[in-house]
């Protein structure tokens, strides 16, 4: 059994601001995503330049930060959402979905094709290799924050959370940080390095999130005050995770089956 080493949540103060450690995470998801998207720009025949990341970055950051926030409210919040709509704006209470940030940067990136008159399925294959590491500082953060821990566990490595009682409990962000986070990058970032179908390295994004996330929610608490969705032991992260690997297995398919046409 191990002690969680119970982290001060705040890392420093400005003054009267204090500076929260997910705060910066979220920074240093945004800095590595931008660093990675200009070395993937500098590479012969990339397409892009580095005035386009930038702006890519801009947009997609902020489809990450509202569609998370909306998609907390609505996925995992609905009721005190219909009861109080203004708890949609109450940031400082926290809350943030990755389906709703991901439906979030879809429809930034969407905009971002726009106006750049670029093919949407381009820059999401693009962006795509982008995420998982910005995800891994993410879930550094929830650890931080002693938040979304674990199920009960006899395993070694079991952690009492200061929050979640006296029994230790799986640390399911670490899990998601390799999963989601360290081993998603290595599979998309391997895979994108030479040119693929349009729209089969989103497929692959869709279809190992969706396992990864699957797999985790099996040792996460459920949420609350959700709780079990669906035969007492499914997830809402199982529900809203089952339609990605779907997609992104009959898109994978759908998309090597048809692999002679181009992206525009």
């Amino acid at each position: 059994m191990l002690q969680y080493p119970s982290i001060d949540p705040i890392a420093f103060h400005l003054g009267p601001l204090k500076v929260h450690w997910y705060g910066l995470m979220y920074l240093a998801a945004f800095v590595i995503a931008w660093w990675l998207a200009l070395y993937r720009a500098n590479q012969p025949s990339s397409g892009w330049r580095d005035f386009q990341v930038t702006d890519l970055i801009f947009y997609s950051a902020l489809g990450v930060i509202l569609g998370g926030r909306m998609g907390y409210t609505l996925f995992y919040n609905l009721a005190g959402f219909l009861s109080n709509p203004l708890t949609l704006f109450a940031v400082w209470d926290g809350g943030m979905s990755f389906h709703g940030g991901m439906l979030g940067v879809g429809i930034a990136t969407w905009i971002y094709s726009r106006v750049q008159d670029r093919s949407w399925i381009r820059v999401i294959d693009f962006v795509a290799p982008l995420v998982p590491l910005g995800l891994a500082c993410g879930r550094l953060g929830n650890f931080i924050n002693g938040e979304l821990w674990g199920r009960v566990t006899t395993l070694p490595w079991g952690m009492i959370f200061p929050e979640a009682g006296s029994y230790p409990r799986h640390p399911s962000q670490l899990y998601e940080f390799f999963l989601e986070g360290v081993l998603l990058f290595i599979i998309l970032w391997t895979y994108s390095a030479k040119r693929r179908p349009p729209f089969a390295v989103t497929a692959m994004f869709l279809l190992w999130y969706g396992i990864f996330r699957f797999v985790v929610e099996f040792f996460r608490q459920p949420d609350v005050p959700l709780g079990f969705v669906a035969f007492g032991w499914v997830t809402m992260g199982q529900l809203l995770s089952l339609p990605m690997i779907l997609v992104g297995l009959v898109a994978l398919i759908w998309t090597y089956r048809n692999k002679e046409r181009s992206y525009d």
